[in-house]
């Protein structure tokens, strides 16, 4: 079995298209909007989205929901982390060694949690 797709809900579209945009920078991802309610970025076995929720109220992130992506290497963790920082994400965990992945967690500007393993 292979997952799909996975999307986050976001209150504001614009915001959260340009932090993902920028975030996903140099990854190969194509980015396209079939609605003004929902973006996604694709590439070779990834579907990943931002949108309004259909039923029209407020997003809301789920406590323990988590998204991960699997970035490269330390150095591709690392600098993703920062990046996401920098787009004005918050740090949930900062890039170490956890188990067999090294990685590091934020929180983007929905407050969506977000893990970035190599």
């Amino acid at each position: 079995m292979k997952m799909n797709y996975f999307v986050v809900g976001t209150n504001d579209m614009h915001a959260s298209r340009a932090f993902y945009g920028a975030l996903f920078e140099g990854m190969s991802l194509q980015s396209m909007s079939p609605s003004d309610r929902m973006t996604y970025w694709l590439g070779e076995d990834f579907a990943f989205a931002v949108a309004r929720p259909f039923d029209e109220k407020p997003a809301t992130n789920g406590n323990g929901t988590m998204v991960g992506f699997c970035v490269g290497a330390r150095e591709d963790v690392e600098r993703m982390h920062s990046r996401a920082l920098e787009l004005g994400g918050t740090c949930e965990g900062a890039p170490n060694q956890r188990g067999p992945k090294f990685s590091a967690y934020v929180r983007d500007l929905d407050g969506n949690k977000l893990c970035l393993s190599d």
